[in-house]
């Protein structure tokens, strides 16, 4: 079955067919058995995705998924009993592969992707779907939320594209609501937003511009006093190009990493006193 790159489906199955790729050949970056796994079950041929992303959009995928394990693992280190909600999560598996046993997982996205997201990685007690837009704030209400216990909102490839107004009200609110609660994600800069939808309008998908880019990270803790920048890092940053890499490949890396076109930004909502 040929796959629509401009349906749900193959929105959601673009980056899982890239994690599950790129890791079968850089498993020191990241395994995602579960990706393998599910792209091994489908009957979609995947010939168009491969040859409109190839390898470094494989390894870029790939790597997205490595930064944000390696947050998550390290707030549930300091707490073990951690709410986690995946905004957007499409095919996200990165559950499989952090679960200490006591988290509570919430992946947010909207009812469509949920019921597809629902028909190859079921629900369990402790991973569980929101099928709700990410700006209806009733889903504040459906995920546990205790203060001494945590909560980390992380989102992979999701808010470029909403307007940078809707991003900070809907953050100035998820600061009041949940206070000492953070927020990992992953932004472009207005220079690489301009090459993504130059890029998109070539494929003629209509209904994908990018809007949301950020330059300078620390602007961002003006959208509230209750918003504090704990860190921001270049995409690839401490994952190092192989020899074995096309060559396009190692220049894409190292020009996203110097004219810092792609980052990771990680929020802090800053307790009520």
């Amino acid at each position: 079955m040929k796959l629509d790159l401009q349906s749900v489906q193959g929105t959601m199955l673009i980056p899982l067919w890239g994690r599950a790729t790129a890791s079968e050949k850089n498993p020191e970056i990241l395994y995602d058995k579960e990706a393998i796994e599910i792209i091994a079950g489908c009957h979609f041929d995947f010939t168009e995705i491969a040859k409109t992303f190839g390898e470094y959009g494989g390894i870029s995928y790939l790597v997205r998924a490595r930064k944000m394990e390696d947050t998550i693992r390290k707030f549930i280190n300091k707490h073990p009993r951690a709410t986690i909600v995946n905004i957007g999560s499409g095919l996200d598996t990165t559950f499989s592969r952090v679960d200490n046993g006591t988290i509570n997982w919430y992946n947010l996205d909207l009812p469509d992707a949920i019921a597809f997201r629902q028909s190859l990685i079921p629900d369990t007690p402790r991973n569980s779907s929101i099928a709700k837009s990410f700006f209806d704030v009733s889903w504040f209400d459906d995920v546990i939320f205790n203060k001494e216990d945590g909560i980390l909102f992380i989102s992979a490839g999701v808010f470029y594209y909403f307007q940078e107004s809707q991003l900070k009200e809907i953050f100035q609110k998820m600061s009041l609501f949940f206070p000492g609660g953070e927020m990992y994600f992953d932004a472009e800069s207005k220079m690489m937003l301009n090459i993504s939808n130059r890029t998109v309008e070539k494929t003629g998908n209509k209904g994908a511009k990018m809007y949301f880019y950020v330059n300078n990270p620390k602007a961002l803790e003006g959208w509230s006093p209750n918003i504090k920048l704990l860190s921001s890092v270049s995409y690839f940053k401490g994952i190092p190009a192989r020899k074995e890499w096309e060559s396009g490949t190692r220049v894409m890396v190292r020009l996203i990493d110097l004219f810092k076109l792609l980052k990771f930004i990680h929020l802090g909502f800053e307790k009520e006193n």
